[in-house]
């Protein structure tokens, strides 16, 4: 199977030897995410996990960025304000899937692009990668059931810098909270992912379904009901005054004045 578009066509895929590659290709723009690329990563999920033929996931960008995030003029236009719009649908799959999905990670990993990285198992990163959850920036609250996620991966006090400061934090902090599994060269991060990922190809599916679903399952109806609170306090704060004024303030391109939010 050839390299080939999704519906859309920032979202490449790729089938071969059992590992299906999702690459998010938008470098214009930062590979920043709108509505429709997250319909199709979340379809293109839905089919990987019905598909015998795929047997590990794997996600990338570019060496040189992973994700800006949400791109903000199509996230404005198309606001996520139910449960069911498709960056909650995405979150939704790739928090589900049962098979191993691998990342790599290279350049900055903005919001969404840390935050789905807690559902990854293996996550090896460029020395270039930079992770941030700035959704307080925003005058928003965490997603991806990070709320939960982010401080037991991290211990309460880093979790405070990163989701309440929204500072931002480079490979080596990512390597040493476990975030990650490796750091190497932005060049060869893709080609260790693939090579990790046709490992995991060549084990018994079954197997790795069963010890995925083992070590998730003291979480997973956690994670799961905390990603639904999180949906829900999301969507009401998209409305309120703090996020009115972050994307006014982002599209004027000045700072944000949150005294009166």
């Amino acid at each position: 199977m050839n390299t080939s578009p999704t519906a859309a066509p920032e979202i490449l895929t790729h089938l071969e030897s059992g590992v299906m590659s999702l690459t998010i290709n938008r470098l214009g723009k930062k590979n920043s995410i709108t509505a429709a690329m997250y319909t199709a990563m979340a379809d293109v999920l839905a089919a990987a996990e019905q598909d015998a033929g795929v047997r590990v996931l794997v996600i990338q960008g570019h060496e040189t960025i992973f994700s800006a995030g949400n791109d903000i003029s199509d996230f404005l236009n198309q606001p996520p304000s139910t449960p069911d719009a498709p960056v909650f649908r995405f979150l939704h799959g790739i928090s589900t899937f049962t098979k191993p999905i691998v990342a790599a990670v290279c350049g900055p990993a903005v919001g969404i692009g840390t935050t789905m990285l807690l559902h990854c198992d293996l996550i090896y990163a460029g020395d270039n990668a930079a992770f941030s959850m700035p959704f307080v920036n925003l005058g928003l609250c965490p997603e991806a059931a990070s709320s939960l996620l982010v401080p037991q991966l991290m211990g309460y006090p880093r979790a405070a810098e990163a989701l309440l400061l929204g500072e931002p934090f480079m490979a080596e902090t990512a390597l040493e909270i476990g975030l990650i599994n490796r750091i190497v060269p932005p060049l060869e991060a893709s080609a260790l992912a693939h090579r990790q990922a046709r490992k995991l190809a060549a084990k018994p599916l079954p197997s790795l379904i069963e010890t995925k679903r083992l070590m998730k399952k003291g979480q997973a109806a956690l994670t799961a009901e905390r990603m639904t609170e999180e949906s829900v306090s999301f969507g009401r704060m998209l409305s309120e005054p703090a996020a009115r004024e972050a994307f006014t303030a982002f599209m004027e391109k000045r700072r944000p004045d949150f005294s009166a939010a």
